[in-house]
């Protein structure tokens, strides 16, 4: 996939690369402010390139409206081993606050869809934290299912560390 157009006039979706690494690390700390957790961001320009276009581990996505950047998606492969095959799995959508509304959160979640089939994944996930009712519903308009059975588990920081000793 190259530079898209979409069925929004202007509209256009492409693949990142790393000259999109200053925008890219911009639009997650608009993210992480957003959501309340800006003081969680430790990335930075050269581990995202490092990451992204080194080590490949994981993809981004621009959004471009009449050629301005106004979004991006972060994504990866995961696995999933009842259905035997990779998945998607959406760390980040964000869509600038000025361009909300218009369709362009839709297009990309779709964009990712298309992504998803053409590799062959069995799914598209993610993660949508509880008191985003904007975002749910916006997920739910768009036929996301919540996994409401499931709770999240992690290990970080000392704890994993700590984890990793134990072997």
């Amino acid at each position: 996939m190259k530079n898209n157009k979409t069925s929004i006039e202007g509209f256009e979706i492409r693949f990142a690369v790393k000259a999109d690494v200053p925008l890219i690390l911009n639009y997650i700390k608009e993210l992480a402010d957003y959501e309340q957790l800006l003081h969680e961001v430790v990335a930075t320009e050269a581990i995202l390139e490092a990451s992204l276009f080194e080590k490949k581990q994981a993809e981004v996505i621009i959004a471009e409206f009449m050629g301005e950047p106004v979004g991006f998606a972060l994504f990866f492969h995961n696995f999933s081993t009842f259905l035997g095959k990779a998945n998607l799995y959406l760390e980040d959508l964000y869509v600038t606050p000025a361009m909300r509304g218009k369709g362009f959160g839709k297009i990309m979640l779709a964009y990712l869809g298309k992504i998803a089939v053409e590799r062959g994944c069995g799914r598209l996930d993610w993660w949508c934290l509880d008191w985003n009712k904007t975002s749910i519903a916006f997920y739910k308009e768009m036929g996301a299912v919540p996994m409401d059975e499931w709770t999240v588990y992690r290990v970080e920081g000392a704890q994993l560390i700590a984890l990793a000793k134990k072997v």
